[in-house]
């Protein structure tokens, strides 16, 4: 199974403050350690969300907000993709991370939904279909 593992932005990742040169080591041990596990396929640090924008949706209309975001405890720093054979793995894999920010901070881990999630509402696996050759697609554009 699939888990998004996130990174919580804090003030200091919010402030766009860069991670030391021995923060950057022990990440890249970290996840040198999840990729010879075969636990890591993905991974990525994010700009402070001064850089970012969202978009709000209402019915057709469509509205852009540009960051900063409030509330950093609610934003995101960073994430992993993970493939683990359980919650419990993850969990214990998350544990053994060194702290990614310079000060207190969380890191969120949710389930990732497979397509047979979805079974119920496409009955007929049309939809299923569709997504497993794009993700064909997208897999082959990777090279």
């Amino acid at each position: 199974m699939k888990f998004m593992v996130l990174v919580k932005a804090t003030k200091e990742s919010e402030a766009g403050t860069m991670p030391s040169e021995e923060m950057l080591t022990a990440m890249m041990k970290y996840n040198e350690e999840l990729v010879k596990a075969g636990i890591m396929l993905a991974g990525e640090g994010l700009h402070p969300s001064s850089k970012g924008a969202r978009i709000r949706f209402s019915g057709p209309k469509r509205t852009v907000i540009d960051g900063p975001f409030a509330e950093t405890k609610e934003l995101v720093a960073g994430f992993w993709l993970w493939q683990v054979k359980s919650k419990e793995e993850a969990i214990e894999w998350l544990k053994r991370c060194p702290n990614p920010m310079n000060e207190d901070s969380e890191i969120e881990l949710r389930q990732v939904f497979d397509a047979e999630d979805f079974a119920a509402s496409d009955p007929t696996g049309e939809v299923r279909r569709k997504e497993e050759e794009l993700r064909a697609l997208t897999e082959s554009r990777r090279g």
